[in-house]
């Protein structure tokens, strides 16, 4: 069952101070907002009402034309860049349409505002908001809550520092608070200033608040955090983060203390009912996968019928050195943590993509938008994966995601054609020491390497050409003989330059290169020879990667 939306007067309460403040008409309780839309004349498609409609023409003359096409579609709230002078007869014609204005406060984007309220209506569910796993309603009043008794703006953020809930007042906290709200997690370089500084190895390793001196730390003006570490025994789910003038008094310490233990209880109150649906989600997204009878049915249900889709897979690069001991995770748990933050971060970006974790692959199916533009899906998932793989780099050690082809999801064998892609192009990256995105295209040479390894290796055979020869000769005489071809062909047969890569005098180097040739009953000057050492060269570096991770 569907959610019928989140509450305006919620969404006003939240962002107030940081994105939008009410120009005009009353918030009440009880009006709902349950999407999110460009208001676009030329545009003609029905919109769903309670949808908000952002009016992002610059001209005030716009504004009397939007709001009757507000009112038309049913839309509770238009909002508009602010600041914005409003003329008495246009005020009050705004306040007897029942629609109230709202303005985007100067140096947020319109983008991020989408994203903002987008994750809210992405995240509700049987009529119950869900916020990273838990009740959003019940999380942020608890986040008020805590701001309340602590006389501070605080956040609750989760192990990679992204925003699960945040409290009212962030205006009186800083810049860098701001940044977080806006941008939904701690930025990259706080983040790393905070590493540097030893932050979360003092937040995890004990039970009691820590203070932070972070104008020091970071370098910027700004104002201290107090912060604690959010546990289920010696399992840390997240942290309480206050932006305080100073250290806190001993009384405000153990509220915190005791909040701590509440945030607990609300996350692993939800985590029963979050870990079935991820269960149930990564049954579908695998039944959808495997082309096979049941995989229409499996795409119905997660709402990708008749949709043109992009598969795309995720994992950790064998270079992945993210050091989760201190969370205590493995790194099953760390690919399931980085899944479950791709399917969110993709639920936000990209309405109605799925994603979960099967087997040791983050699976996820990304539909196109159902209003076509200039972008395409396989341009779209590649913006969006890049978006992600940026994020996480220097918090989780690295991500790779490889893209499959485009697809119609109304023939399930295209979709396990696309998720072939997405593995092929996953395989080569981790091999990789640092993590990015790819398509099968940008890849498809060093897959097909990786499956002749594969072939060769699984046939049990090695190859005993000349390099082969070559190799046994080094073994047998200690010479290098192999390297000195393979530089010869690296340098596309430049003497000079593969004889100064060895640092050997050039005709030191070209007797060796003759003494090779003979050796290896290579005839350098047939080019099908060349290429066919070449490969042999490729695939026996490649057999090893092929096995490792």
């Amino acid at each position: 069952m569907t959610s019928p939306g989140v509450r305006l007067d919620n969404v006003v309460s939240r962002l107030a101070g940081t994105l939008l403040e009410v120009l005009a008409g009353s918030v009440d309780g009880t009006t709902l907002i349950t999407d999110v839309v460009v208001d676009d004349p030329r545009e003609q498609a029905p919109v769903r009402p309670g949808a908000m409609l952002l009016c992002t023409a610059a001209d005030v003359r716009d504004l009397p034309a939007s709001l009757d096409r507000a009112v038309t579609r049913q839309a509770p709230a238009l909002v508009v860049r602010a600041p914005l002078d409003l003329e008495p007869e246009l005020r009050a014609r705004i306040e007897r349409s029942g629609v109230v204005l709202l303005g985007l406060a100067g140096g947020a984007t319109w983008a991020q505002l989408v994203v903002l309220l987008r994750s809210l209506l992405s995240s509700s569910r049987s009529g119950e908001e869900l916020l990273a796993g838990m009740p959003a309603e019940d999380s942020f009043a608890l986040a008020n809550a805590i701001g309340s008794l602590l006389d501070a703006p605080i956040t609750i953020e989760d192990r990679d520092s992204q925003i699960l809930a945040f409290s009212d007042r962030q205006n009186e906290a800083d810049q860098t608070r701001i940044e977080t709200i806006l941008g939904r997690g701690v930025p990259q370089h706080t983040r790393l200033a905070q590493e540097r500084a030893g932050v979360f190895k003092r937040l995890y390793a004990g039970e009691k608040p820590i203070f932070i001196d972070t104008p020091q730390i970071e370098g910027v003006p700004g104002l201290p955090r107090v912060a604690i570490a959010v546990r289920a025994g010696d399992q840390v789910l997240g942290s309480i983060w206050a932006a305080v003038p100073g250290p806190l008094s001993d009384e405000k310490e153990q509220v915190l203390v005791d909040a701590a233990k509440v945030v607990a209880l609300h996350l692993l109150r939800h985590r029963i009912g979050v870990d079935i649906d991820r269960q149930i989600r990564a049954d579908l997204i695998a039944t959808a996968l495997t082309g096979g009878a049941p995989a229409s049915g499996a795409i119905e249900r997660l709402g990708l019928a008749h949709r043109t889709v992009t598969v795309l897979g995720l994992s950790l690069p064998n270079g992945n050195s993210a050091d989760t001991a201190a969370a205590g995770q493995t790194r099953g748990q760390t690919l399931e943590r980085i899944t479950d933050s791709f399917a969110f971060h993709l639920s936000v970006a990209v309405p109605g993509a799925v994603a979960a974790l099967v087997g040791d692959v983050g699976y996820a199916i990304v539909p196109a938008p159902i209003r076509k533009g200039k972008e395409n899906v396989s341009a779209m998932a590649q913006r969006v994966s890049n978006d992600f793989v940026d994020r996480a780099r220097d918090r989780s050690g690295g991500v790779a995601i490889g893209i499959g082809r485009e697809v119609s999801s109304s023939e399930p064998a295209g979709l396990a054609r696309s998720r072939h892609d997405a593995e092929r192009t996953l395989r080569v990256l981790r091999q990789e020491p640092v993590g990015r995105v790819a398509m099968v295209a940008d890849v498809q040479i060093d897959a097909l390497l990786l499956e002749i390894s594969d072939q060769l290796h699984n046939e049990g055979g090695l190859l005993d050409g000349p390099i082969a020869r070559l190799r046994h000769h080094d073994r047998e005489h200690g010479t290098t003989m192999a390297a000195t071809v393979a530089l010869w062909l690296d340098h596309l047969g430049n003497t000079l330059n593969a004889s100064a890569a060895m640092d050997v005098h050039p005709n030191t180097f070209r007797y060796r290169l003759r003494r090779a040739a003979e050796i290896a009953q290579l005839n350098l000057h047939d080019p099908d020879e060349r290429f066919a050492a070449m490969l042999e060269f490729r695939l026996t570096r490649q057999r090893p990667s092929a096995e490792s991770g």
